[in-house]
């Protein structure tokens, strides 16, 4: 196994540095801190100013964090308060619903499922968590979508089809994005694999932005009546978790 990046872990000890202090450093005060040649110190504070990670003073020349990296971090913090306040709800809507429950935010025109609570039975399932879901094709990428929480770029060669269901012209996506908003959750049924279906209420913050976006999911005979649309009984508990997980994050009533 390869061992470690020597220039990484240099360019991690400067971003220690200057997130440890409470003023800017200068070119001198980071290469005599960490015993770095000042050409050596100097080389990584240019590149990891190139990628916004860290800032130059121009009158003093000094360095600080960038405002990228206080980006990713406050990404980091965001999506671990949706988790940390979703995890009892979803745990819940779980056993309550007998279907796997996934909760999702978006990521750079994909959805990223950052919680999967499996089906309470003993069928064989696979962690989701981690994984990228297209926007027009998943119940939670369409309700992003529907309360701009997310933004789709198509491709010059259009949308992805992944079945003969999935809704690849932009009017009729934005018909179902329109009925989305109109009932306050979204469906997917058998649009990104046959025979499956699921459900997606949005998830609301501070100010009630969506933030995230919370489905059932399952066989679509499970999640479906007989004409293919989501049982009543699956909608209100889902829509019901999405509301008691927003007031956990501070969503006043709407």
């Amino acid at each position: 196994m390869a061992g470690p990046v020597q220039s990484i872990e240099r360019a991690a000890a400067i971003l220690r540095l200057l997130a440890g202090g409470p003023r800017r450093l200068g070119l001198g005060e980071v290469a005599s801190s960490l015993g770095l040649a000042k050409g050596t110190a100097h080389g990584i504070l240019r590149t990891l100013q190139h990628v916004d990670f860290v800032e130059q003073d121009e009158a003093t020349g000094k360095y600080q964090l960038g405002a990228a990296l206080l980006h990713l971090g406050t990404s980091y913090l965001d999506v671990n308060e949706l988790r940390s306040r979703s995890i009892n709800w979803a745990d819940a809507l779980a056993a309550r619903s007998g279907e796997a429950v996934r909760l999702g935010t978006p990521l750079e025109g994909q959805v990223l499922v950052v919680h999967h609570v499996f089906r309470p039975d003993d069928t064989l399932q696979t962690l989701d968590v981690g994984a990228l879901l297209p926007l027009h094709a998943s119940s939670l990428g369409k309700v992003l979508l529907a309360y701009g929480a997310a933004t789709l770029d198509p491709p010059p060669e259009g949308l992805a089809a992944y079945t003969r269901h999935t809704l690849v012209e932009p009017e009729d996506l934005d018909r179902a994005l329109a009925e989305i908003r109109e009932q306050g959750w979204g469906a997917e049924v058998q649009e990104m694999s046959m025979g499956d279906a699921g459900i997606a209420a949005p998830i609301r913050g501070h100010g009630g932005l969506v933030v995230g976006a919370v489905c059932l999911s399952g066989p679509v005979e499970r999640i479906c009546d007989p004409r293919g649309r989501p049982l009543p009984a699956l909608t209100a508990l889902l829509r019901e978790a999405a509301r008691a997980i927003s007031r956990d994050l501070g969503a006043t009533r709407w």
